[in-house]
């Protein structure tokens, strides 16, 4: 059980399971019946799982170099090599179950791992840090539309607004870590940036992020975009949600998105400036990711 519990934790849970969540809520948005949502959310978390797991024993050493006591690799005893072989493993099978809903799924997802196994294995000590959640999350948003019978690609604007979440994690991930990451050679873009401009740059990738969501969703509105009225529509053009809200609510929705991942950011903002960097910066962004699917939930924004 203590194997177990250590292999879990260097899973990075927290991670694992919302990203996880946003693909899954990405999935219902979109369409899909149970059991493609079912095999695409495992897909994802068995992919999480590979990339948490491989970060984990690649830093390892340098873990244990600097004393980090959260991570349970570096402790003495740690299962490193199991941990590894599991990691592979997750990694086949994410693609192979992948590859079961469409090939187009599988290469998607191929490009979110690559890049994220890219920056486990060196690319975060590079000025190229960034662009490997550029590219991951960029391609994350395909997953759920490419999962239907009949695949389609997303909208620009998702992959556009993953890419600027991609940023926006990345800064706020490392943020705590930057002083560790020095004495062990770790010169990511966020390290040759300094403490200060990667703590403006995460929140601000936040606030873009969510603006382009809540122009998009607006704009791919027909009420909000024509100005017709609920009474001259019908069907699924009436602007009528499922739990009655009538074409203003629908329209507002966006922007109260929008508003809500704002107040977060700036929260993030001032939690970064006014001392030293924690973990909580990280969490807000995941919960402004939440939002923002819980809000594509309500209006059928990445269904388009």
């Amino acid at each position: 059980m203590r194997t177990v519990a250590t292999l879990w934790r260097s899973t990075h849970p927290g991670p694992t399971l919302v990203v996880s969540a946003i693909v899954c809520g990405m999935g219902v948005s979109v369409g899909l019946d149970a059991l493609r949502l079912t095999a695409l959310t495992i897909s994802v978390f068995l992919g999480q799982v590979s990339i948490g797991l491989s970060n984990d024993v690649i830093d390892a050493p340098r873990d244990r170099a600097v004393g980090r006591d959260d991570k349970p690799l570096a402790g003495p005893g740690a299962p490193v090599r199991l941990a590894g072989w599991i990691a592979a493993s997750a990694f086949v099978l994410a693609l192979a179950l992948s590859a079961v809903l469409a090939w187009q799924v599988a290469l998607a997802h191929l490009v979110f791992l690559v890049a994220a196994w890219a920056y486990n294995l060196g690319l975060k000590s590079t000025p190229w840090s960034a662009v490997c959640f550029v590219v991951g999350f960029g391609a994350l948003p395909s997953l759920a539309p490419l999962s239907l019978p009949d695949p389609t690609l997303p909208p620009l604007w998702a992959t556009a607004a993953g890419a600027a979440f991609g940023i926006a994690i990345h800064f706020s991930n490392v943020l705590p870590d930057l002083e560790d990451d020095r004495v062990t050679g770790v010169r990511g873009l966020p390290h040759r940036m300094g403490r200060i401009a990667s703590a403006v740059v995460a929140p601000a990738a936040l606030v873009g992020g969510a603006g382009i969501v809540a122009v998009s969703v607006t704009l791919s509105t027909p009420i909000a975009a024509t100005g017709a009225s609920p009474d001259s529509m019908s069907g699924a053009d009436s602007g009528v949600l499922p739990g009655g809200a009538q074409a203003p609510v629908l329209a507002l929705l966006p922007w109260l998105g929008f508003a809500a991942v704002t107040v977060v950011a700036v929260a993030a903002l001032w939690v970064s400036l006014r001392g030293r960097a924690t973990r909580l910066t990280f969490r807000m962004v995941m919960l402004a990711a939440l939002l923002l699917v819980a809000q594509l939930l309500v209006t059928g924004g990445l269904a388009g």
